[in-house]
């Protein structure tokens, strides 16, 4: 990068760090710490659950998404406006009304001890591990294309944000996400503008859509039919996102503390619910526009020679391990096809450069899908907006970072060192103590980052599969806990255990795509729990 692209990146970084400081000034309490006072507006509240769920994988892959794969990630949302209503009516009021830091704490009093501590060991494993793939994700990418030391960036990713997010806690999270999410919206709304600005002179935006559509990109709408028949394995239609995109929002927003968290810190229910509702509406169309940026990328390559293969730094080192000659052949014929306007042609000597890079490269994810969109930025983008762009994605994974890292702190203090350090403490020593876990969980998510390798095809996806393992399970003890008044404590902890062993058994099976695992879960746990209580009526609690 340019002296002036590295001046807006550091002022922009350093900027933010400080103004979480100054914004973590709070009562040093739990409810100060983890709910900053129960203060804030329904507007913080929406910026800080976008900022929150908007990680850098949004923004770095989405687009690559689009651009190799068309417009159908899209309907992965569409169940989302759909869960913002059904949580305002049934979670919202319970959580506020009890006054609860963690969603958790409610399972106790609804079920038992045994079901609480399973439910919040599933949300510390599964939120802790796609914590550190969200460090991991960027820092891969940018050390990839800008030849940085992946170490030194996965502590920049996870360390200095903890710098604020100890410190100040929710107040510092809300806020930081707050600025952090106006300069991403704005830097994507650039880097749009341009993408359209360097097309062909005669080209603008509505043609480029329709050239993309030609090559079924704009493919917004698809049924999952393959050969007349429902393909549980595809992975985006109408039907997977409707359904299994409604349960995993559902169980994302309801039941993960690290959303949870968001809007329990608003002032009073309606601010709660009017956040939640905004967010629902929102957040369709800003994905919607998120993965048109990567259909506009396809657009300009086809004017512009593509790279073969978008990760440089991998395409370096398989040259270096002796596949020069091969490589240099493959991307001859690739240039050849090009100039032919072969496209089926060039896709081949593309699949033909990676499985080379694969062989070179042994153990590594040689897909190079992630890259795609931050290579434009490098070699496209005018000087200072690389800076920004590059500042965009480092600003879009501290906001999700931490924020998980206060819900892991959140839940790890209320509902596993309150329960088992049993002696009273002062309020200041539970502020330190909370403080501290802060501090632990962001180091667990920097080593989970420094090992993480192999994670699927899109790291978008490795996030999201990562939660499906849990979500649906977690999702139905809540549901149990909301709508079957009948069912008793006894029962769900075993039925969840049972449940949680045959989801991650079929996903390993890969017998369906990863969103149906959660409906899955949730059906389990609940058609569990009303076997065992049928079978044992006269059993009670323990």
């Amino acid at each position: 990068m340019s002296t002036p692209d590295w001046l807006i990146l550091i002022i922009t970084l350093l900027g933010i760090i400080v103004y979480g400081i100054y914004k973590s000034r709070t009562t040093k309490n739990l409810d100060g710490y983890f709910l900053g006072n129960r203060s804030m507006p329904w507007y913080i509240v929406l910026l800080s659950i976008m900022g929150t769920q908007a990680s850098a994988i949004t923004f770095l892959s989405a687009p690559g998404q689009a651009y190799t794969d068309g417009m159908r990630f899209v309907q992965y949302y569409f169940g989302l406006p759909i869960a913002m209503v059904v949580i305002c009516i049934f979670f919202v009021p319970v959580f506020r009304r009890l006054k609860v830091y963690t969603a958790y704490e409610y399972l106790e009093t609804r079920f038992d001890k045994h079901t609480r501590s399973f439910v919040a060991f599933l949300f510390l494993t599964g939120r802790g591990l796609s914590t550190g793939l969200s460090i991991y994700a960027p820092s891969i990418i940018l050390s990839s294309l800008l030849g940085w030391n992946i170490y030194a960036t996965n502590l920049m990713m996870g360390g200095l944000l903890i710098i604020y997010t100890m410190s100040g806690g929710a107040k510092a999270v809300a806020y930081t996400q707050q600025l952090q999410l106006i300069i991403i919206i704005a830097g994507m709304c650039i880097a749009g503008y341009l993408v359209v600005k360097l097309l062909p002179g005669d080209m603008g935006f509505a043609d480029a859509l329709k050239h993309a559509g030609q090559y079924g990109k704009m493919n917004i709408i698809t049924n999952g039919l393959k050969n007349g028949a429902f393909d549980w394995k595809d992975k985006y239609n109408i039907w997977s996102g409707l359904i299994g995109g409604f349960f995993l929002a559902l169980s994302y927003f309801g039941t993960d503390q690290s959303q949870v968290g968001r809007y329990l810190t608003a002032r009073n229910d309606k601010e709660s619910k009017k956040g939640l509702l905004m967010n629902g509406l929102v957040k369709v169309p800003m994905q919607f526009l998120i993965l048109l940026l990567g259909v506009l990328v396809f657009t300009f390559y086809q004017y512009q020679k593509a790279p073969v293969y978008f990760n440089t730094a991998f395409a370096v080192q398989a040259k270096a391990n002796g596949y020069t000659a091969t490589l240099d052949s493959i991307e001859n014929r690739y240039t050849l096809a090009l100039a032919a306007k072969d496209n089926a042609a060039a896709l081949t000597e593309r699949k033909a450069y990676t499985a080379v890079v694969k062989t070179a490269l042994p153990g590594r994810d040689v897909k190079d899908t992630d890259y795609i969109f931050l290579r434009f930025v490098v070699d496209y983008l005018p000087v200072g907006l690389v800076g920004l762009l590059i500042a965009v994605i480092i600003l879009a994974s501290w906001g999700s970072i931490a924020a998980a890292l206060n819900a892991l702190a959140s839940c790890t203090m209320v509902d596993v060192h309150q329960r088992i350090f049993k002696r009273q403490r002062t309020e200041m020593q539970e502020y330190k103590a909370s403080q501290w876990y802060t501090f632990g969980w962001g180091v667990f998510c920097i080593i989970i980052a420094m090992f993480a390798h192999n994670i699927g095809n899109s790291l978008i996806e490795a996030v999201n599969i990562v939660g499906s393992w849990f979500y649906g399970v977690i999702l139905g003890v809540f549901l149990l806990a909301f709508w079957f008044k009948n069912i008793r404590g006894w029962v769900v902890f075993p039925a969840a255990l049972v449940a949680q062993a045959i989801v991650i058994a079929v996903s390993l099976a890969d017998v369906v795509s990863f969103l149906w695992l959660i409906p899955i879960g949730v059906l389990l746990v609940i058609g569990f729990s009303f076997l065992l209580q049928a079978i044992f009526p006269q059993a009670k609690n323990v």
